[in-house]
């Protein structure tokens, strides 16, 4: 009788103190960065602005997927490369499918407490993937203009310097 009432009771507190997100899942993900072209130098920075990674695409980082009690992560990818112009990806976790599994699994604590508290409720994308645009004529960095002989206007060819 006895080790009937304790196996019981060991399956209902381990149905109420689980998450099904917390138990198939996890909350640190790892995430793909990468470019078209590859080569680029990227960073990773969190919603408060402050660096969670630096590297060059391609590479695979691990992020968590929450930044608190029923708050998903959002991450900022910035692409830099010689000769292209700087790209931006914003990286958002969405809920994981698993969390709705605490409907029938987890329970009111899966859905409310374990879940939510593990971040195990939460999931990234696979990867952070950009194309990079070649800088043209149009365009300046850090007021440098790249123009081609026949862009420049003849009253200012006279004052150009060749480099060599």
């Amino acid at each position: 009788m006895f080790k009937k009432i304790t196996l019981g009771a060991s399956i209902a507190v381990l149905t109420l103190a689980s998450g099904c997100a917390s138990i198939i899942s996890d909350s640190k993900y790892p995430v793909t960065i990468a470019s078209t072209p590859s080569g680029a130098n990227f960073s990773v920075t969190n919603e408060a602005g402050l660096d969670v990674h630096n590297g060059v695409t391609p590479d695979t980082i691990t992020l968590d997927a929450s930044d608190g009690f029923f708050s998903s992560a959002s991450y900022t990818v910035k692409y830099q490369m010689a000769g292209y112009n700087e790209q931006s990806f914003e990286l958002k976790a969405g809920v994981d499918g698993w969390y709705w599994g605490n409907i029938l699994f987890g329970g009111i604590a899966g859905i409310l407490i374990v879940d939510p508290a593990t971040g195990a409720m939460w999931k990234l994308p696979e990867t952070a993937h950009v194309k990079m645009h070649p800088l043209t004529a149009n365009n300046s960095v850090d007021g440098l203009t790249i123009a081609t002989i026949d862009q420049v206007p003849e009253a200012l060819k006279s004052s150009l310097i060749p480099v060599e």
